[in-house]
C-alpha cells in the first residue's frame, strides 16, 4: 500500500539513509525543535536478496519541472564487495532446517588458487554481485534495519515488552531477552548413534540465529571517547547497556597472551620482569603527560612511532606491547606524534568502567544509531523504512535541493537534505577515490585464550607479516554480549585491504583458528578454536572525502560517509556535529532533554506531542532501569 507522507517540511530535513551519523544529526535536529523525516530504503536488507534496491516505481522524470533538474539516487548498492562464505558446523541429516537461504556446506578451507570449484559450491559472488541470501540467515519477514549502513541482514519480529527489534548494524536478527538465551537448544534425536559431545551443529546455529545479532561493522567504544560523552550529555546512555571489554591480547610467537593494562595489572604480571614493569610504568607516566617535555620527542616528530620506541629505554618485549596493544598503530603509517596521542588516550580511558579502556553495547553496534533514532522519534521526528527516494529535485537557478521524489512518485518539499554516499550515482562520485576495509566474520567454538570464565570480551591486534600489508584488529565476542548463541563466541578480523578480504585476512584466520571437522570433535586436546562458520567480505571506506569530489552537489544536501576502519567510533560523531552547526549555526548540539516536570506545554497542539514523548519514556523506564547512565555499567555488566 502506498503511504503518502507529509509533502512540505518547512524549516526542517530530509535525512535518507539510518546510519550512525544521520541517526545522531537527526536526534540533534528534532531536539532542536526541526521538524525532520528519516527514510531509508532498506538497500542491506535487499543486497541480501541479490536484487535491485526498488521495484518497479512511477515514472518520476514525467515530475520535472522545466526549471528544475533531478539528480538520480543510486538502485543498486555495490559497496560491499568479494564475499565469501564458509559453513564448517556439521548439519545432521536428522535435523531439517527449513530456513529460506540457509547457508551450503564447505568443510574444506579455500585456500589453493586451484580451488575454484570448491569455492564455487560455497558461493563466491562477482565483484559486481550483491550479497545472496545464502550468506545469512534469510527471514520471511523482514523489518527495516534503523541502520542499514552496517547491516548485512534484518530479521521481522514482533516487538515485545521484553526487548525491541534489534536490527541495525548487523547481519542477522531481533534480539529476545537474555533469559531466552538459557533455554535448551532443540536437538533431533538419531536413533542410530548417540550424539557426539560437544557437538555443533548448523541447525543449532540456524534455529539460535533469532535470538543474537551480528554487526556488519566491528567497533568498540572508548570509555573517554566522543560517543560516550554524546551518549551521557545526551541522556541517551538509558537506551543502552554496555559491557566491559575485560582483556586485551597480544599474538607473539605463535602464542595468544593476556597484556597488563592497570597499574596493578603490570606489576602482577608474571610475564614481565621487574625491570621491565618499572621501564614501562616509567614510559607509561610519560605519555599521559607527553606535551609537557617536548625535548623527549624533540627531533623525533619526522619518523614512525616505532621506530621512535626503538630509541626509549625500553625491551623487545615492551616495544611489541606498546605498539600493538596500547597504542594499537600501523609500525609504517603512525608517525611519533600519532603513537603518543594513541598512547596517551588509552591511557586516560583506564579505570573509567573497567580495567580497560573500552566498552561495547549488548546486541550489538547497531543499538547506538537506534537509540539516537529513539530520542529523535521523542521529539516528533517521523520514521519511515523501506521507503526508497527516487532522485533529488534541483532548481536550476538557485542550484539547491528543493525536494526528493519517493517510490510513489510522492514529491516532498525540504529546507535541508542529508545523504549517505552510498546513495550517489557513479557519475556524481566518478572523483570520489575510496578506500576498502577488508572484514571476517567467524563463528567459533571457545576462546582464542581460554580462562577460568567462558565470558571474556577481547581484543588482539596482529602486526602485518610483510610490507604492503596492514596489521589486523580482531574482536572476540562471548555470548552475554548477546551477538552469538551460548558455547561459541563471535569473532571479528578487519584491516585495511590491500587485497580482497579472504586474501588479506586467511592467513591470521589459519594462525589463530583451525576449521571446525568431525575428526577434530573426537580430539579433546585441540588447542586452536574451531570454526563453526565463516564470512569474508570488502566495505568501502567512505570517511574523510571532501564534498568537492562530487560532482554538482547542491550547496543545502549533506554527505554522510558510511564507516571507518578505526577502532572508536569519532569520526561519526564529529561528521554529525560539523553537519550540525552548518544546519543549525550557534545551536547546542545534542543537549539533554528536560525532565517532564518543567515542560511547559503551550497550547493544544503541542499536547499530543509531549504526551506521546512522555508515554515513551515512560513505557521504556523499566526496560532501562539498570542502565539510565553510564555510571551503573560496572553494576550492570556484572
Amino acid at each position: 500500500s502506498c503511504l503518502s507522507l507529509p509533502s512540505s517540511w518547512d524549516y526542517g530535513h530530509v535525512c535518507v539513509f539510518v546510519g550512525l551519523p544521520e541517526s545522531i544529526i537527526a536526534a540533534a535536529c528534532s531536539r532542536s525543535g526541526r521538524r525532520v523525516l528519516h527514510v531509508d530504503s532498506g538497500k542491506f536488507s535487499q543486497k541480501i536478496e541479490n536484487s535491485d534496491i526498488v521495484s518497479d516505481s512511477p515514472v518520476w522524470q514525467d515530475q520535472i519541472l522545466e526549471n528544475e533538474e533531478a539528480i538520480a539516487l543510486s538502485r543498486k548498492d555495490k559497496t560491499i564487495q568479494h564475499v565469501e562464505v564458509f559453513c564448517y558446523a556439521s548439519q545432521d541429516l536428522h535435523e531439517d532446517v527449513e530456513e529460506a537461504g540457509a547457508l551450503q556446506k564447505n568443510h574444506a578451507l579455500v585456500t589453493s588458487a586451484n580451488s575454484t570449484e570448491a569455492a564455487d559450491s560455497a558461493f563466491l559472488p562477482t565483484e559486481d554481485e550483491s550479497l545472496s541470501t545464502m550468506s545469512c540467515e534469510m527471514l520471511t519477514e523482514q523489518t527495516p534495519s534503523s541502520d542499514p549502513e552496517n547491516a548485512l541482514e534484518v530479521n521481522g519480529a514482533e516487538v515485545t515488552g521484553e526487548k525491541e527489534n534489534h536490527c541495525d548494524d548487523k547481519t542477522c536478527v531481533p534480539s529476545t531477552s537474555a533469559e531466552d538465551m538459557s533455554e535448551n537448544v532443540p536437538i533431533a534425536e538419531d536413533t542410530t548413534e548417540q550424539p557426539k559431545k560437544n557437538r555443533i551443529t548448523y541447525s543449532q546455529i540456524i534455529k539460535e540465529g533469532r535470538r543474537f545479532n551480528i554487526d556488519l561493522v566491528s567497533k568498540l567504544l572508548y570509555s573517554r571517547g566522543l560517543l560516550i560523552d554524546l551518549l551521557i550529555k545526551s541522556n541517551v546512555s538509558r537506551y543502552a547497556e554496555f559491557k566491559n571489554i575485560t582483556r586485551i591480547l597480544a599474538f607473539r610467537e605463535g602464542r595468544v597472551e593476556q597484556v597488563p593494562c592497570s597499574r596493578a595489572d603490570v606489576f602482577n604480571s608474571k610475564q614481565l620482569t621487574m625491570v621491565e614493569k618499572r621501564m614501562l610504568m616509567k614510559f607509561l607516566t610519560f605519555c599521559m603527560e607527553y606535551e609537557k617535555y617536548p625535548d623527549e620527542y624533540k627531533g623525533y616528530e619526522e619518523i614512525t612511532f616505532y621506530e621512535y620506541l626503538k630509541t626509549q629505554k625500553l625491551t623487545p618485549n615492551l616495544q611489541y606491547i606498546v605498539m600493538h596493544s596500547i597504542a594499537m598503530t600501523s609500525e609504517t603509517a603512525s608517525s611519533t606524534i600519532d603513537g603518543l596521542k594513541a598512547t596517551k588516550n588509552f591511557l586516560h580511558c583506564l579505570g573509567r568502567y573497567g580495567n580497560t579502556p573500552f566498552l561495547f553495547p549488548l546486541y550489538g553496534q547497531g543499538e547506538l544509531p537506534q537509540c539516537f533514532c529513539r530520542m529523535c522519534a521523542v521529539f516528533g521526528g517521523i520514521y519511515c523504512l523501506r521507503h526508497s527516494v527516487q532522485c533529488l529535485v534541483v532548481d536550476k537557478e538557485s542550484r539547491k535541493c528543493k525536494a526528493i521524489i519517493d517510490q510513489f512518485g510522492q514529491r516532498i518539499i525540504s529546507e535541508h537534505f542529508l545523504v549517505e554516499d552510498s546513495y550517489f550515482s557513479e557519475n556524481m562520485c566518478s572523483r570520489v577515490q575510496y578506500r576498502q576495509i577488508s572484514r571476517a566474520v567467524l563463528i567459533t567454538d571457545r576462546s582464542v585464550l581460554k580462562t577460568d570464565s567462558d565470558q571474556q570480551i577481547s581484543i588482539l591486534t596482529v602486526p602485518a607479516e610483510e610490507p604492503g600489508t596492514f596489521a589486523v584488529r580482531v574482536i572476540e565476542l562471548c555470548s552475554s554480549t548477546m551477538t552469538c548463541m551460548k558455547g561459541t563466541y563471535l569473532v571479528h578480523l578487519t584491516c585495511t585491504s590491500s587485497k580482497t578480504a579472504r586474501e588479506d585476512l586467511e592467513s591470521v584466520v589459519q594462525k589463530l583458528f583451525i576449521p571446525y571437522t568431525e575428526m577434530e570433535i573426537e580430539n579433546e586436546q585441540v588447542e586452536k578454536p574451531r570454526i563453526l562458520w565463516a564470512l569474508y567480505f570488502n566495505m568501502r571506506d567512505s570517511s574523510d572525502i571532501s564534498r568537492s569530489c562530487y560532482n554538482d552537489l547542491p550547496s543545502n544536501v549533506y554527505v554522510c560517509s558510511g564507516p571507518d576502519c578505526g577502532l572508536g567510533n569519532d569520526n561519526a560523531v564529529k561528521q554529525a556535529e560539523t553537519l550540525f552547526q552548518e544546519i543549525c549555526p550557534n545551536e547546542d548540539f545534542c543537549p539533554p532533554p528536560p525532565n517532564p516536570e518543567d515542560i511547559i506545554l503551550d497550547g493544544d497542539s503541542l499536547q499530543p506531542e509531549a504526551s506521546e514523548s512522555s508515554a515513551i519514556l515512560e513505557a521504556n523506564s523499566e526496560t532501562f532501569k539498570e542502565s539510565t547512565n553510564l555510571g551503573n555499567l560496572e553494576e550492570s555488566s556484572e
